[in-house]
């Protein structure tokens, strides 16, 4: 096993979304993750077979039926570093597998809660997704061109980026402590504060109010001409982000354009015209060659398909294969302590044994769990 998190247990309940993608970071790290499967495929939302659920990637499974077994379930507890769970409030309270009775079971314990609300408040107990957590953090009413309705980003801002990556640095975090403290903790990773807490930039921006609330009017959202989206002569789409002087300047030159002054905005329409005739000139490839070793801050929109075949990822190798599936390879990088991807997902009950043997439980144990 390598990975900078080696040697840590990660018990994880199953659930959808961004508690399995906090345990698939983990793993990617090289924690050894355990999830404690229902016996049984139940409703939880988008339907998908284990081979191809890449969140499950490096993982294990034991089956339990926790409204039978929290007993069984209180037994990996003791042996794990960290548990994650991503159930509505209460609900780990009323199975016994509670935060009290847990950290009693296991002082040391780190225990991650994974919500939209968080544990408390008037939201706590409704029901909810990426899109209606975004929408109270304030945060999808920025996504949007002028004019428009705001369009979700898909459910990358509540589930992952302010969700199951929060979840992830808090476990992570609390791991650190209690190796120095000897004690667990709580961490309650709620996606409408995470979600607020990526948007922090934009706090001092309105603040002075060199931000506007509504959308597709500023630098980052479309309403400046140089940080935009241009459609090409074959249909395609192409990036341009040149914010600082000298890289507008150099946009310019490629483009063949003159200089109506980068920040009048009261000119920012006819720049946007201008842009749109002039990369309407010339396909996708086309100005890919043009830019090519510029930096004009430009970048191709490619598909999830095309980028595992750009030559940049093909050279870092950012993209990796499992179980016939392409997707991404764990990052960040390590220089010492890499991280990988040690197995493909896991059917149900799949490797538990074996995991629980590594966790220090007897055959004689193994067989009470798994009851078999």
């Amino acid at each position: 096993m390598s990975g900078p998190l080696a040697g840590i247990r990660v018990l994880e309940f199953e659930s959808i979304g961004p508690a399995p993608f906090a345990g698939m970071l983990l793993a990617d790290m090289g924690a050894d993750v355990l999830v404690v499967d229902r016996p049984a495929t139940t409703d939880l939302g988008l339907k998908r077979e284990r081979w191809y659920d890449v969140m499950m990637r490096g993982k294990r499974s034991v089956t339990l039926d926790l409204k039978k077994s929290a007993a069984a379930a209180l037994e990996l507890v003791s042996k794990a570093d960290a548990l994650i769970e991503g159930m509505r409030p209460g609900v780990m309270e009323r199975l016994g597998l509670g935060p009290e009775v847990a950290l009693a079971r296991n002082p040391k314990l780190v225990y991650g809660r994974m919500t939209g609300w968080g544990q408390d408040g008037p939201l706590a107990p409704r029901a909810g997704h990426d899109i209606n957590y975004i929408a109270l953090a304030g945060v999808l009413n920025a996504f949007g061109r002028k004019g428009e309705a705001p369009v979700p980003p898909l459910n990358l801002v509540g589930d992952f980026g302010g969700g199951g990556m929060l979840l992830g640095f808090g476990v992570a975090c609390a791991l650190l402590e209690a190796a120095r403290s000897g004690k667990g903790q709580v961490v309650d990773a709620a996606m409408v504060e995470g979600a607020s807490l990526l948007a922090a930039m934009f706090a001092g921006f309105l603040k002075t109010k060199t931000w506007s609330e509504a959308r597709g009017v500023n630098i980052l959202d479309t309403g400046a001409p140089w940080y935009n989206v241009y459609q090409t002569k074959d249909g395609k789409y192409v990036s341009i982000g040149s914010i600082e002087a000298r890289f507008y300047q150099e946009l310019l030159q490629k483009l063949k354009l003159k200089d109506l002054g980068q920040h009048d905005r009261k000119r920012w329409p006819q720049m946007q015209k201008q842009f749109a005739k002039a990369f309407r000139s010339k396909t996708r490839a086309q100005w890919c060659k043009v830019f090519a070793g510029s930096d004009a801050c430009f970048a191709p929109v490619l598909s999830w398909s095309e980028a595992r075949r750009d030559p940049h990822n093909v050279f870092r190798n950012s993209f990796l294969e499992v179980s016939g599936v392409q997707q991404p390879a764990p990052a960040p990088r390590f220089s010492r302590t890499p991280g990988a991807v040690r197995r493909a997902p896991p059917e149900r009950g799949e490797g538990g044994r074996e995991a629980l043997a590594a966790w220090g439980f007897s055959a004689a144990e193994i067989q009470k769990l798994t009851g078999g």
